[in-house]
């Protein structure tokens, strides 16, 4: 199942994809992607199976591919030019690496019991309902498996996090480029507690990751980890 709407990330990284084709030697989950922890906040990947919900052109899949050793990593992503530009990018390390075109809810919902490690780097969960994703991702992870997604802690202009499970309109372009709007989830972190526990998650912790540099549209991080009951 593939996204029926228009493609808003068309444009997105783009540019970036014709001049930068490497497997990335680093991972980082904070917004300006160049400080804090990295891939150790996952746990031992050596032969896990292992999920990137809201992948793009899957550059942090390609890394825990080439660098940790995961029996296999599936980058998920219902837009099909980001499947498109990972697949260019990175195709070459299958079997390893996995490029899906999805959306993340009927994917997870296909894949019951299947990974031990499910993420997100200000991907699917920032743009899916998480009454919708975060039931379906219960379902996806095996006993004991981990979830752990990087989103906003406060929007870009510096406007508070919702006090409540409520999306915001945020700017967008279509294919063609003309100016819209999509849906993004930008929630407190008591809001992601409830919403993890809703869906049977345990072992919920969350970490404030200060914004690195300052500047325009820098943001704090909320790191969030959750187990599915083992």
């Amino acid at each position: 199942m593939t996204t029926s709407t228009a493609d808003l990330w068309h444009h997105y990284g783009r540019i970036r994809a014709t001049r930068d084709r490497a497997v990335p030697g680093t991972f980082y989950w904070n917004w300006g992607q160049d400080a804090g922890p990295g891939p150790e906040v996952l746990g031992e990947l050596t032969g896990r199976y292992v999920g990137d919900l809201g992948a793009g052109a899957a550059r942090h899949a390609a890394h825990l591919a080439v660098h940790h050793q995961p029996a296999q990593v599936i980058a998920i992503d219902a837009s099909p030019a980001q499947h498109t530009m990972a697949t260019d990018l990175y195709a070459h390390l299958a079997p390893r690496l996995q490029i899906a075109q999805s959306d993340a809810v009927p994917h997870l919902q296909a894949m019951t019991g299947a990974y031990d490690v499910l993420y997100s780097v200000f991907g699917a969960l920032d743009f899916t309902d998480p009454r919708e994703l975060l039931p379906a991702a219960a379902v996806a992870l095996k006993p004991g498996g981990r979830l752990t997604f990087a989103s906003l802690a406060h929007y870009l202009n510096g406007a508070p996090a919702q006090p409540d499970a409520v999306a915001a309109y945020i700017p967008a372009k279509t294919p063609d480029g003309e100016a819209t709007s999509m849906r993004r989830w930008v929630l407190q972190e008591h809001v992601w507690i409830k919403l993890l526990d809703e869906a049977g998650f345990t072992n919920i912790t969350v970490d404030v990751l200060p914004a690195a540099t300052g500047g325009p549209r820098t943001a704090d991080t909320l790191l969030v980890s959750a187990y599915h009951p083992s």
